[in-house]
């Protein structure tokens, strides 16, 4: 018998997808095939067909192979959206090799902590990254760092205009690229002649991709996800947006695809339907609504910020957004005034969704369909199952309507973290389910809102930030004895991080130069953006610092 919420599912959304039987690299190939000179990619106004796209990642693999990459390396990632990337994944699966994905803005720092736990030895990575490449230990030294000039997958035109000695193109040129000694050119990796047909593939539960994921601790964990969970996540995407067809889509690459929101939407399912891939290396009001004159998006997914300020902007401009039919807001709370404005200037649902790093990532979303509600997260995807237990005893479910813990089980529910069998067993219960860390209710059709979270993570701007790892850089600080970092909501939906601070005596809070220090050691995104000072924080009887509490009396403070 089908759960409740099935019923609830788009017409002709099935209850269960078929389970893949191949590797991810069987998934591209069956697009290259099928699509041949359908456009697969498009970059400033520059584009790959399937063709051309398969015809570069053989090239890229032999090229790869022969710098001694086998089945079970770790590759690192280190690129913003450009078709480079979409290359470098699909040669890395190619092989049998494993993906590792990185922000390519992280400071030295936070890749000097991934690199000693994946030890990869090749990293694909924009020139303009590859300095913090070089800057790590000894120890830790790449046998080879391929880099990556955004500029060269420009169209020739804009290529040559950015080289005009104008202040504000040399800007632009000098954020896209930077010269990159010591590496191998991306265009030499290319120059190799595509890796043999024969070459062995690999197997549909071999390791695919290791995405790190912001714990508790403070440490980004590495999570292993299988061919078989991103293909099966795919496969549930594809299931839920019934009615998308081949060929015919045009995906807005706007999310980055080292995140895991992005690489299921963009760089598997959007591969599986054979889609245009309207790829941005960030996000550019103005620039993604150029592209919508030539190339209108059918399925459009990003965070509820970069929804508000394309609709704004959009119905300034005068440009038609009615083409997107398909779109999927995640990563943080969705409010109704941006739903409401989305579909006032767009041609389809705004619903939200819910997905995590483990379960690659997207377990539930709201039916495409009038039975959606807003300020849900929807209900199960297809072939996936919810538990609601009591977070102190996860064997115990709660009653229908009850506060608990939110668990999940499904294919796409990863196999634990890379080198890390302790907080394996933390996050996997018997029976595969798996620990979100987010206390739900659920009420009697299955729709699932989320009240609290277990694990103290702040979620800002899409992104996962660990309270601990900003509070451990801000104890480095010489004028701190000690820091509590907190989400507090902020107006456009997610979180903002603000750092509440003890000073040591007679100093005076300098918060700008608390954030430059921040900045300097940490992404962007995990920089307060407010720092207060206190006499001292509260704390628990074994002196652990009570992040809730602090959070409570900051909001109390800031009415």
């Amino acid at each position: 018998m089908d759960a409740p919420w099935v019923r609830h599912y788009q017409p002709g959304v099935p209850a269960e997808i078929e389970l893949p039987t191949e590797s991810l690299v069987a998934l591209y190939e069956r697009s290259v095939a099928e699509a041949g000179s359908h456009v697969a990619t498009e970059f400033f106004g520059r584009t790959t067909t399937y063709t051309e796209l398969g015809d570069q990642i053989a090239r890229t693999a032999e090229g790869l192979r022969r710098l001694g990459v086998q089945a079970g390396d770790r590759v690192a990632i280190i690129l913003p959206n450009c078709p480079q990337h979409i290359v470098a994944f699909y040669a890395v699966l190619r092989l049998g090799a494993v993906v590792v994905e990185h922000n390519p803005l992280y400071t030295e720092r936070e890749l000097r902590h991934l690199f000693e736990d994946h030890a990869a030895r090749v990293a694909i990575s924009w020139d303009a990254a590859v300095g913090k490449l070089k800057a790590m230990p000894g120890d830790l030294a790449l046998e080879h760092i391929v880099s990556v000039n955004l500029l060269k997958a420009f169209p020739t035109i804009k290529r040559l205009a950015l080289q005009l000695p104008v202040k504000k193109l040399r800007e632009t040129r000098d954020r896209l690229t930077r010269p990159a000694p010591g590496t191998l050119p991306w265009e030499k990796l290319l120059d190799a002649p595509p890796l043999v047909a024969s070459h062995p593939r690999p197997g549909v539960h071999d390791l695919a991709v290791i995405q790190y994921t912001s714990g508790t601790t403070g440490l980004p964990k590495g999570a292993m996800l299988s061919h078989f969970n991103l293909f099966s996540n795919a496969r549930q995407g594809e299931a839920w947006m019934h009615g998308a067809q081949y060929r015919k889509e045009t995906f807005y690459a706007i999310l980055p695809l080292f995140h895991a929101f992005g690489m299921t939407l963009f760089l598997t399912y959007g591969v599986l339907k054979q889609a245009r891939i309207v790829l941005f290396p960030a996000f550019d009001v103005d620039l993604v609504l150029d592209a919508a004159k030539k190339s209108p998006p059918t399925v459009y997914c990003a965070v509820p910020p970069i929804y508000e300020k394309t609709a704004l902007r959009a119905r300034e401009r005068k440009i038609s957004l009615r083409s997107a039919k398909y779109c999927i807001s995640g990563a943080m709370n969705l409010p109704d005034s941006v739903v409401e404005l989305w579909e006032s200037v767009s041609g389809g649902l705004l619903v939200e969704g819910y997905g995590m790093t483990e379960a690659s990532p997207v377990c539930l979303g709201n039916p495409f369909a009038p039975s959606r509600r807003t300020g849900t997260i929807g209900v199960p995807f297809p072939s996936t199952q919810m538990l609601v237990v009591d977070p102190d005893d996860p064997t115990r479910e709660v009653a229908q309507g009850e506060r608990g813990e939110l668990l999940i089980r499904g294919p796409q529910v990863f196999s634990g973290y890379w080198n890390n069998p302790e907080e394996t067993a933390k996050a996997l219960l018997p029976g595969g389910w798996l620990r979100t860390g987010d206390v739900v209710t659920v009420d009697a059709d299955g729709f699932t809102t989320i009240v609290d979270r277990v694990k103290e993570l702040i979620i800002t701007g899409g992104f996962n930030v660990a309270p601990s790892e900003v509070e451990n850089v801000l104890r480095g600080h010489p004028d701190l004895t000690d820091a509590a970092v907190i989400g507090v909501p902020a107006p456009s939906g997610g979180e903002k991080v603000v750092a509440v601070v003890v000073l040591r005596p007679g100093v005076a809070l300098d918060e700008d130069a608390l954030r430059q220090y921040c900045r300097e050691r940490l992404a962007g995104y995990k920089v307060p953006r407010q720092v207060v000072a206190a006499d001292d924080l509260p704390r628990s009887m074994l002196g652990k610092v009570l992040r809730k509490q602090v959070r409570e009396e900051f909001v109390a403070g800031s009415r």
